[in-house]
């Protein structure tokens, strides 16, 4: 017992002070890894110190590059990706933030007026288009779960290399990459007929099509909660940002997850009378219960969102939408952000502003309102690029 409280407390030593920092800016994070870089850190060693940390603000894709060379091998690449997924939603840097002053009122309007223009005619007048979405999937450790859950599972997922003083479920790794054909009507997404076993591959899906722009638009329009919020940089250009909140009497977006499961007691029991009951000795109990796994996707409706509009200020085209879903605690999905990012797109000889990349980040109990295999949380991040857009039918 004393030889693995030994180990442990080397492997907790073994790991830099830095790395227990909860939350770094992008300043801190060039720091530490330059700092690793001068020191000659392995590849592994990178991975755990990255694994360890969050972002306070968004890692773009430009600063990811300029970093690239303190980033030693495949293993802490895959970290830098994750650290991009998990700050999708997060605002730049100050020090890369427009330092323009704020619209005033009449221009707020205006912009805001044009932009909903934009939304209801423009985008949503797109033709109906057929697209490659290719999706990077990222997730954190699995559970191993008890075997009375009715679950075919166990730790084997699980990295413990290097447990440090951090508890390695909560790592973050990459598991795939997947390229899914999909129709787009009117800018939103039709997702094909899935029927892969989600849930008992100890993954989940997103059976809902990514939030529409002009719904979206037209919601946080009619609750009059758009509110002006700052000016940020997006493709190199300023973007006017505008929070918004739709409350539920006036949401009518749909989440649905999936799967998880659900439980059933299934078998017969007999049970004699026991020693000393009706003066019968001797008694003993006899029975057969199974558990059996029924896997449900997990639906609800009109929930409350929040998020932001990214518009350019000259055309009035909105460039990016974050959307998320106000989910209580007790439910089984605890976060479901979803950034959509619009660009150019030549479709034939045409051309479009259309969804060009997205990021959603997920939080979910793994076990549903089952409680099988206990009470735990699990990360999905998903990082998704569209490409070959084409009109249907071509």
């Amino acid at each position: 017992m004393k030889r693995l409280i030994c180990l442990a407390l080397l492997l907790c030593a073994s790991v830099p002070g830095w790395s227990a920092a909860k939350k770094l800016t992008i300043a801190s994070l060039q720091n530490m890894l330059q700092s690793l870089h001068r020191e000659n850190k392995s590849d592994a060693d990178v991975a755990l110190a990255l694994k360890q940390i969050q972002l306070s603000e968004q890692l773009t894709r430009p600063t990811m590059n300029t970093l690239s060379e303190y980033v030693p091998g495949a293993q802490s690449t895959e970290q830098m990706y994750v650290l991009e997924a998990r700050s999708a939603m997060m605002p730049l840097p100050a020090s890369e933030q427009p330092t323009t002053a704020a619209l005033d009122d009449a221009a707020q309007k205006a912009l805001l007026a044009k932009a909903a223009t934009y939304a209801s005619t423009t985008y949503q007048q797109l033709p109906t288009l057929t697209a490659t979405r290719t999706t990077l999937r990222f997730q954190d450790n699995v559970e191993a779960l008890a075997q009375s859950s009715g679950q075919a599972g166990s730790a084997k997922d699980m990295s413990t290399a290097s447990l440090g003083a951090v508890n390695p479920f909560n790592f973050v790794r990459y598991i795939e990459s997947t390229d899914t054909s999909i129709g787009m009507e009117h800018g939103v997404e039709r997702l094909p007929v899935d029927k892969t076993r989600w849930g008992p591959n100890k993954r989940i899906q997103m059976m809902e099509p990514y939030p529409g722009l002009a719904q979206v638009f037209q919601e946080a329009t009619d609750a009059g909660a758009i509110k002006w919020s700052r000016w940020e940089q997006v493709n190199g250009k300023p973007a006017a940002v505008f929070s918004y909140q739709v409350p539920r009497k006036k949401a009518h977006l749909a989440l649905a997850v999936c799967c998880f499961p659900e439980l059933d007691q299934a078998g017969i029991a007999n049970f004699s009378n026991a020693n000393g009951i009706s003066g019968n000795r001797g008694g003993n109990a006899a029975g057969n219960f199974q558990t059996n796994t029924d896997w449900k996707t997990y639906k609800q409706k009109d929930l409350p969102y929040h998020g932001e509009f990214f518009i350019d200020p000259e055309t009035g085209m909105v460039l990016r939408l974050v959307t998320q879903m106000e989910t209580k605690p007790a439910d089984v999905v605890h976060q479901a952000d979803i950034r959509t990012d619009y660009g150019q797109v030549s479709v034939g000889d045409k051309p479009l502003i259309l969804p060009v990349r997205a990021f959603a980040v997920t939080e979910i109990v793994v076990n549903g309102e089952s409680g099988a295999g206990g009470y735990a949380e699990r990360c999905t991040l998903f990082a998704s690029d569209y490409k070959n857009y084409q009109l249907a039918g071509k």
